[in-house]
């Protein structure tokens, strides 16, 4: 594969969609907190979520999955996020070590008629030395009792579901699929962001949930291992969500140019050395999502590409806004929407200073 786009067939049909279902509705997704919940099912019902399966399994792989959230996030940021929460949710279980919660969970979820959040925020900061892990498993039987909080969990509600990891107490952690109805847990509203209002973030309190052999994802004595295997798919796939925003704000540019390319000639930033490293990270992109599928990708390359594309994203987003002079400065203008859409494409986890520091680490180990 050359190229981070899906497959021509369904990068037509996930666009068509996007144009015909989500484009009227960014506005209200971005003022209003319009969680935009029809979209998602119908994009899965379209095969939106199955891309990042083996072929095997009737995918085309994570590169594919990645073009998916690239088309919607031309569209939206904000629904693109959405979508790589549910996409990732959907890798977690492609690689479940239990059989048991992958056969339960999983074909539901490709087919969008249950919708999940990935809930490693904690986790992923944790491991990273960042911050102490916020939920604690207990050992009961084959399964485990659950305590804690989360602070910040994405694309949950009622009838969702969400992966999560706790610290076992008698040592190492166990990963597991929590249902967000399923006694013991509560949903709580975080306060009011100042862009992606409408991707169903909430605040997540568990008291005493019981976590049967079966929604296990991953045992203690497998998590390490596991956690190896599936993060390099959690942070490319957050590509796709920062690839689209940086092609919308492209055609912020190209527009402006109509009015104001004779003036706009003065700024740093240009479209034509913007796009051209847009290709590249594209291209690089899909290289090595191929080789996360074979489980052969170099973490340090993930993450020095996944901070490269941040940094693109809010250079991309800085531009819009100049380009776009006086108009830009509109709410209404989008590229308003694409400048916190980008602000969080740098602070989402892993964070731009998280990515930074686990580069930094990567490249000073003994």
């Amino acid at each position: 594969m050359n190229d981070i786009s899906a497959p021509p067939a369904l990068h037509d049909r996930v666009a068509g969609l996007a144009q015909q279902t989500l484009a009227p509705l960014v506005i209200d997704i971005d003022r209003n907190g319009l969680y935009p919940e029809a979209f998602l099912r119908e994009l899965g019902a379209l095969g939106g979520f199955s891309a990042a399966l083996a072929a095997e399994d009737g995918g085309s792989g994570l590169a594919s999955q990645i073009g998916v959230i690239d088309t919607v996030g031309r569209v939206c940021g904000s629904t693109a996020f959405l979508v790589w929460c549910q996409t990732t949710c959907i890798w977690y279980l492609r690689h479940a070590p239990n059989a048991a919660v992958r056969e339960r969970h999983l074909g539901p979820l490709l087919r969008g008629e249950r919708l999940g959040g990935t809930g490693l925020s904690n986790a992923m900061k944790h491991l990273a030395g960042i911050e102490d892990i916020r939920l604690r498993a207990r050992r009961d039987g084959s399964g485990y009792r659950i305590d804690g909080s989360l602070p910040w969990v994405s694309n949950i509600g009622s009838g969702h579901v969400f992966a999560a990891a706790a610290a076992v107490d008698d040592g190492g952690y166990v990963m597991f699929l929590l249902q967000c109805d399923q006694a013991g847990v509560s949903l709580h509203a975080c306060p009011e962001f100042a862009g992606l209002e409408g991707t169903r973030t909430l605040n997540v309190r568990l008291h005493d949930v019981a976590i049967d052999a079966d929604a296990v994802i991953a045992a203690p004595a497998e998590f390490a291992g596991y956690i190896r295997r599936i993060k390099p798919g959690f942070v490319l796939g957050q590509l796709g969500i920062g690839f689209g925003i940086v092609d919308a704000c492209l055609r912020i540019l190209r527009e402006s140019a109509v009015s104001h390319g004779h003036v706009n000639a003065f700024l740093d930033q240009q479209e034509a050395p913007l796009a051209a490293e847009l290709a590249a990270a594209r291209a690089q992109a899909a290289a090595l999502a191929d080789a996360a599928d074979q489980g052969t990708v170099r973490p340090l390359d993930v993450l020095k590409l996944r901070a490269a594309a941040a940094e693109l994203a809010l250079r991309a987003a800085n531009a819009a806004v100049l380009h776009a002079g006086a108009k830009g400065y509109l709410i209404r203008h989008p590229a308003q929407r694409r400048l916190r859409e980008a602000v969080f494409v740098a602070i989402v986890t892993p964070a731009l200073k998280q990515l930074r520091k686990e580069i930094h680490a990567l490249e000073h180990a003994a």
